[in-house]
């Protein structure tokens, strides 16, 4: 960790910081020389595998796959069940809050980053006037882009309450959401610090449950992660599959990884942190599409812990084909980016976070993107075994690896359609639940933009895609 108050003049607000004082923790390389020579060795080896023996390497490389489908499908249920141990998420209720006052309130600064979204300022002010927190202890900065004319425009047009202000992010390389959150830390004045995206809606109370949270949270706690969900969950079929994956992802297999205190990947908008530590940290990676997770690995590896808080920020679902595309493909490539940043030495991320939790980052980081990309070959195979039953394919599957296979295929398959299910019954979304029968559809999404994600970090790293927001038709709870 790094002190802030040590930093050279030059650095103190500077974006880049990170990787500019440790690059070996930034994504600004994407792919090491190292890492390099360790894929065209890993590739030649695969090629020469299957020149001089096919037959063995595609047994090796099915064996290996099969393996991994079997753990993931036993690790999801590990969470779930983990998910529902006592303190898996803090909870407070309103008697709680109540029963702490009177009382002085920490100054909170809160992070709004937006680009291009001038017609969700009104909204958004009015929101965070809204929270059931001191106005005199609201620390409220707008991270604009300088040259976004419209936005800045429309906020230099509107009279801002007490609190609130514009900070203006220069124009420069990389374009990103981290890059402006970096600006809005150097800036913050409050002893915590939370993001809120432009669209978000966060329940009312949930600064003053951040601030009970992280005072009797255990020892180290630096961030708290509050539960995401939408608030446009039956707008169409797309929308209903995205709210059942948060809702078995924030609901479910967050306070999974909370209650075995492990690496936690966090969500993109309303996680509160301890400003100080995560200015001693750098901040976020200006270069990493996918910052939240990496700042999840990143506090991992400082010693620090990340909490669940039971309190929801209702964002909006993607309800574009195009535009759910593009988001999760640079989801994928930031955890594409966030695999490789970490997996610069191996064995130093062990003895940071200890070998548990780097097998807890293998499945839920690494594990993510693979399963993305080998999905759709193991489909074909299935689709042309029960379609012909070619010997070449049967070759493949030797009679354990077939057992196991079988056993993914239809078990594991209905073991994360079962996970989402119940994510939806948690949140009461019944009317979800019939939909979801048809979530194999979705995974076939999340594959091609896999594949997309994977073409980009080689090709275009840095580039944001942003999400088109304001599509709600209609509102929905």
């Amino acid at each position: 960790m790094t002190d802030p108050d040590n930093l050279p003049p030059d650095l103190a607000r500077e974006p880049l910081a990170l990787a500019r004082l440790h690059p070996e923790w930034s994504a600004a390389e994407p792919v090491t020389r190292s890492q390099w020579l360790a894929l065209i060795v890993l590739a030649v080896a695969l090629v020469a595998g299957l020149c001089v023996a096919p037959l063995a390497t595609g047994r090796a490389l099915v064996f290996f796959c099969t393996a991994f489908y079997l753990t993931v499908t036993l690790y999801k249920l590990v969470l779930i069940r983990a998910s529902i141990k006592p303190g898996a998420s803090l909870a407070f209720s309103a008697a709680d809050i109540a029963a702490s006052e009177p009382r002085d309130w920490p100054l909170y600064s809160i992070l709004v980053p937006m680009y291009k979204e001038p017609e969700t300022l009104p909204q958004m002010v009015a929101g965070l006037q809204a929270l059931d927190y001191p106005a005199d202890r609201k620390d409220v900065q707008l991270l604009l882009e300088a040259d976004d004319a419209l936005t800045v425009s429309a906020a230099q047009a509107m009279t801002l309450p007490p609190g609130f202000r514009v900070t203006l992010i220069p124009a420069s390389h990389p374009r990103t959401k981290p890059k402006a959150c970096n600006v809005g830390l150097q800036q913050a004045r409050g002893r915590y610090l939370v993001i809120y995206d432009a669209e978000d809606k966060p329940e009312t109370d949930q600064l003053k449950k951040a601030v009970l949270a992280f005072e009797q949270a255990p020892d180290r706690t630096a961030c708290v992660q509050s539960r995401l969900n939408y608030y446009n969950p039956r707008q169409n079929l797309l929308t209903r599959w995205f709210a059942a994956e948060y809702s078995a992802w924030f609901d479910m297999q967050l306070p999974g990884l909370a209650a075995l205190r492990t690496v936690i990947p966090l969500g993109g908008t309303s996680n509160h942190f301890v400003t100080e530590v995560l200015r001693g940290l750098l901040g976020w990676d200006a270069y990493n599409v996918t910052e939240d997770c990496d700042l999840g690995v990143r506090l991992c590896r400082a010693g620090y812990t990340t909490c669940m808080l039971q309190t929801t920020t209702w964002e909006e679902a993607c309800s574009s084909l195009r535009f759910w595309i593009r988001q999760r493909t640079r989801w994928q490539k930031g955890y594409i980016q966030t695999w490789f940043v970490h997996m610069r030495r191996p064995f130093g991320l062990a003895r940071d976070i200890g070998w548990r939790n780097f097998f807890h980052f293998q499945l839920l980081v690494g594990g993510v993107i693979f399963s993305a990309l080998v999905n759709p070959i193991f489909w074909t195979l299935a689709i042309v075994w029960f379609a012909v039953q070619p010997v070449g394919v049967a070759a493949l599957f030797p009679g354990p690896v077939f057992a196991a296979g079988t056993f993914c295929l239809f078990v594991g398959n209905f073991a994360f359609v079962y996970v989402n299910l119940l994510g939806c019954y948690k949140r009461r979304y019944d009317s979800l639940l019939l939909w979801n029968l048809l979530t194999p559809l979705y995974w076939m999404l999340m594959s091609y933009s896999g594949w997309r994600a994977l073409f980009q970090f080689f090709s275009n790293p840095f580039y944001w895609e942003k999400t088109q927001h304001g599509l709600v038709q209609k509102q929905t709870l």
